[in-house]
């Protein structure tokens, strides 16, 4: 589907940007899965400045919805009203470490290479961003971790903007960080992150990295399309083994499958449709808590609109 042109509707203070805008711009390949519709409005800003125009500029009543990396995202058939922001380039992925491993990190930078400057800088503390693919701006989003560590434990503080432009220094009482999630304010798009690191060396930590690479190689279905983990760990208790014991390793629905190697992945296939993901992850959840009568939450984002006539209830049954 497509969406009315939005740029042409906004006026001429858009000529004044100088990142990119693109309307109905497929952002599909922007997602792990590689699935969804367009975006309406596509901006890649050039830096936090030329973000702050734009959203000063934008009529409130326009919805904006950020994405990172796309590897926990789930974009929906019909697409995303309203502008899709997408922070990428050097203005919002450098990284800067002082004489005291005091560590300032842009959003878009992948966690990843964040873990691996980090290492061949001989700065300790952020190893397991090895094994979490996304950015450190959804790390701060979701709080996210992996191998007993998680963002929040050496974070100091961010920056971050909100709906209407304006800059907020944020400290970690501010973030409020918990459980894959945050209190800071669902519409506030975060641009740097700063982190208290400490001395290490390099070959430790590179030796490290790689332990946590081989992990999520051996038990993660890595080479595949998905979206990283669906479903966050219930209190006490791992997803992957409800939905297990729910009966669904290696079950498909359309072009979606659950991970015969680790059951809280979905996969695409090569054919699923949005739809088809979101409904198998309904499914599963419909029957672990007809099983069980614990409630799945999702873990995965989902963002835009159905197509047409089509919805995805929650809890769907077989």
């Amino acid at each position: 589907m497509a969406f009315r042109d939005l740029l042409e509707e906004l006026g001429d203070w858009t000529g004044k940007v100088r990142g990119r805008l693109s309307s109905n711009f497929d952002i599909a390949n922007f997602t792990w899965f590689r699935v969804g519709g367009p975006a309406q409005l596509f901006f890649n800003p050039a830096d936090e400045a030329d973000l702050s125009y734009f959203l000063k500029n934008l009529p409130q009543d326009i919805p904006v919805t950020t994405i990172g990396l796309g590897s926990n995202l789930l974009v929906r058939d019909g697409g995303v009203p309203g502008v899709v922001i997408r922070l990428s380039g050097k203005a919002f992925s450098s990284v800067s470490v002082d004489d005291n491993y005091l560590v300032k990190v842009g959003a878009a930078m992948p966690d990843m290479r964040f873990a691996q400057q980090m290492a061949r800088q001989g700065v300790a503390g952020f190893a397991f961003y090895k094994g979490i693919p996304g950015s450190i701006g959804g790390a701060l989003r979701m709080n996210a971790g992996a191998h007993g560590d998680e963002t929040k434990r050496r974070l100091l503080g961010a920056r971050a903007m909100d709906r209407q432009g304006n800059i907020h220094k944020l400290s970690p009482d501010d973030l409020g960080h918990g459980y894959r999630s945050c209190s800071v304010p669902a519409d506030y798009i975060f641009t740097e992150a700063r982190y208290q690191g400490e001395a290490g060396d390099p070959e430790a930590l590179k030796a490290e990295m790689d332990n946590v690479a081989a992990y999520r190689e051996e038990n993660q279905p890595t080479r595949e399309r998905t979206g990283g983990s669906t479903f966050r760990n219930p209190d006490g208790m791992s997803a992957w083994k409800l939905v297990d014991e729910a009966g669904f390793r290696g079950f498909t629905l359309g072009g979606a499958q659950v991970s015969p190697k680790h059951t809280n992945f979905l996969i695409n296939n090569g054919d699923a449709s949005a739809e088809d993901i979101e409904r198998l992850g309904e499914m599963i959840r419909g029957k672990v808590r007809e099983m069980t009568g614990i409630e799945l939450h999702w873990e995965i984002k989902r963002i835009g609109s159905f197509l047409d006539g089509k919805t995805v209830s929650p809890f769907q049954q077989n």
